[in-house]
């Protein structure tokens, strides 16, 4: 038996790719030297496994020279005796060797790397010096905006959507996926509906010259979302979309570890405990499912990246895609203004002090930020012109020019970011940790491949936009945004939050065009479950409505809206001649349907929101924006009959003359 288990040692050295016989005579006397008879799966118990199975076991013996993972395949009680937990151990090493580019052996490679310079406190920023890199600022409303977004318009037929969607909405309060909270209460729509809506949108505006025109979209989930959102789609009809743009791509888990020897973290006796990756991990979904390639020999131009609740992200796509095209970027993050210390990640332009080949443009979070300008200068502080710091916030979203994407992904990490690891440690020793940890990847920092693949020639920069017209996301829970805001932040990232922010940057674009209609200041703000909120009007104009902004220009004559209105006004074809609005009003159209409105005056009960009764219990969905919304009364008209017709001060429809 003893030399059975050495000769399974040596078979496994091979397995794993040490062939010279130097190399395989260290491995070999390393292992012997510390085993005994139950320190190795007997040939008895290899046999109970399938050939995957067994070659990811053997495997993992060879790579394990130091002992670090001996808790997984020593001590394992005879055949015959717990066999399924040892097959189901053996498969989900397997499974785990072929999920990640160049198997386990490297993933546990990299973290123990990893997890060495995180305990001798090595600033991966040592070489470097932080300027402001290239980019765009683009104001709502001025000439430079407008040419950047008929620019991207007339590009976007060839584009491709992604939207990285692997978390469920715990944080928010919320147990289902968080593309299937509704943006708003006006009407109801869903974070994936909503993007869908925008999608088509674009589509529907491209096929005015190219019928054939399809815009893809890819989504990104996780074992926690796949199912649901999957279901979310066949239950909703894919909103309207063909089944056949929509593709659905699922990352994988990596395995946790326990110490700072990467020591795989265990559920139980034969369950390797995994962990979440990061959205990095759609870099390299998008490379093994083929699509990329797919795309690249379709002509696609661009891929653009979304996050799954930041909706006002739409408005900035094509204006970012207009300016990618102008400055012949190879990868535009879209940013915000950014105070200086905020909690936030910054765009900047890493400078190499001795080799140009390794600058770059990338995120840098906000605790590695000050500690490197502190290095420059005085750290992390407002430019005293702006008010702003010098560099613009990450908001999280990317557009990358397709060619150079592929030629990215088609190196040898095949999509795979440079990772980090972020370990709680129990004490000063800096070995064990509080709680297993993995390997995490970002998808912002897919720049690092590009400087590996194109050095020098990668072009990367940003556009820049007002935080009231691009960002707003949902992603914290009712309560710890009421203590954010207690704490005297003006963004708690709430449910709620995020729905006015929607109606407060449609207040904005319908005065740009003359509207009479209050628009909502920081002292205007209302609390309502506890977060400032716009008491309104709250307007919601669909993607259809007004895709770009001089759509909005179909507003033609005098039109008045109240404080307390609630307004939806969706359809390619509306076009408003006189409205004023006291109440509530909902005005939809079909594709081919043409609606003037003209004279119409609306007043009625309207809408109101209400703060939930402490009393009572409401589902979680009402819970996480801890009010409700009473619709007392409604104008309401659809109309998806093609033809031309007007609404008229009667208040009835009628074809055009």
């Amino acid at each position: 038996m003893r030399l059975t288990l050495l000769a399974v040692l040596w078979t496994a050295a091979s397995a794993f790719g040490v062939h010279s016989p130097k190399e395989r005579r260290a491995a070999f006397g390393m292992l012997s030297a510390t085993v005994n008879k139950k320190d190795v799966v007997t040939t008895e118990n290899l046999a109970l496994l399938s050939p995957r199975g067994r070659d990811a076991v053997e495997r993992l013996i060879a790579f394990d020279l130091e002992g670090h993972q001996a808790h997984v395949y020593k001590n394992w009680p005879a055949a015959g005796e717990d066999d399924h937990g040892k097959q189901q151990l053996a498969e989900q090493l397997a499974d785990l060797d072929a999920s990640y580019p160049g198997g386990l052996s490297a993933y546990l490679s990299k973290a123990k790397k990893l997890l060495q310079e995180s305990a001798d406190g090595v600033n991966p920023f040592d070489e470097y010096e932080a300027v402001v890199p290239e980019g765009e600022v683009l104001k709502f409303g001025e000439e430079s905006f407008r040419q950047a977004e008929q620019i991207g318009l007339a590009a976007s037929k060839d584009v491709v959507f992604c939207l990285v969607a692997g978390g469920l909405g715990e944080r928010l309060g919320y147990s289902g996926t968080k593309l299937s909270l509704e943006t708003n209460l006006c009407d109801n729509a869903s974070y994936l509906e909503f993007y869908c809506q925008y999608i088509l949108a674009l589509q529907h505006r491209a096929r005015q010259s190219d019928s054939s025109v399809k815009i893809p979209l890819v989504i990104m989930t996780s074992g926690d979302t796949d199912a649901a959102t999957r279901q979310l789609l066949l239950e909703q009809k894919y909103f309207g979309m063909d089944p056949q743009q929509v593709s659905i791509v699922t990352q994988d888990k990596v395995p946790a570890l326990k110490d700072g020897f990467a020591g795989l973290a265990m559920d139980d006796r034969w369950t390797v405990q995994t962990k979440p990756h990061g959205h990095g991990d759609v870099h390299h979904l998008l490379y093994r499912e083929g699509l990329v390639d797919q795309w690249e020999k379709e002509g696609k131009t661009h891929v653009i990246f979304l996050q799954d609740t930041n909706a006002l992200v739409v408005n900035s796509v094509l204006p970012t895609l207009g300016v990618s095209i102008q400055k012949e970027f190879h990868m535009n993050s879209i940013c915000i203004p950014r105070l200086a210390g905020e909690a936030a990640g910054a765009i900047a332009r890493l400078e190499h002090k001795t080799d140009p080949d390794k600058s770059l443009v990338i995120n840098v979070e906000y605790n590695q930020l000050d500690p490197l300008l502190r290095t420059q200068g005085d750290g992390d502080v407002a430019d005293p012109n702006t008010g702003y710091s010098p560099f613009p916030g990450n908001a999280n979203n990317l557009v990358i020019e397709m060619k150079s994407y592929a030629r990215t992904l088609r190196g040898e990490d095949q999509g795979v970011v440079l990772e980090f690891v972020n370990p709680k440690y129990k004490d000063a020793t800096r070995t064990e940790f509080k709680k297993p940890t993995r390997l995490e990847c970002m998808m912002q920092d897919i720049p690092k491949l590009f400087q590996k693949e194109m050095k020098q020639e990668a072009n990367i920069g940003f556009t820049m936009f007002d935080r009231w017209y691009t960002f707003s996301p949902a992603k914290n829970a009712l309560e710890a945004g009421q203590e954010a805001v207690n704490a005297g932040s003006s963004a708690p990232g709430t449910m709620s939050s995020a729905e006015s922010d929607m109606y407060i940057q449609n207040q904005h674009k319908l005065q740009s065009v003359g509207v009479d209609l209050p628009v909502t200041s920081d002292d205007d703000l209302i609390k309502a479950g506890g977060i400032p909120v716009t008491p309104g009007p709250r307007i919601i104009l669909s993607p259809a409505f007004a895709l770009i902004s001089d759509d909005l220009k179909t507003v033609e004559g005098p039109m008045k809206v109240t404080r307390r209105s609630s307004l939806v006004l969706s359809g390619h074809n509306v076009k408003i001649q006189q409205l004023e609005l006291d109440g509530a009003l909902v005005v939809k159209v079909g594709p081919n349907t043409h609606l003037t409105i003209d004279g119409l005056s609306i007043t009625n009960k309207g809408w109101e929101l209400q703060e939930l009764d402490p009393s009572k219990d409401y589902p979680e969905t009402v819970r996480i924006r801890g009010y409700t919304m009473a619709k007392h009364e409604t104008a309401e008209y659809v109309i998806d009959e093609p033809g031309h017709f007007v609404l008229d001060a009667s208040g009835v429809i009628r074809k055009a003359e």
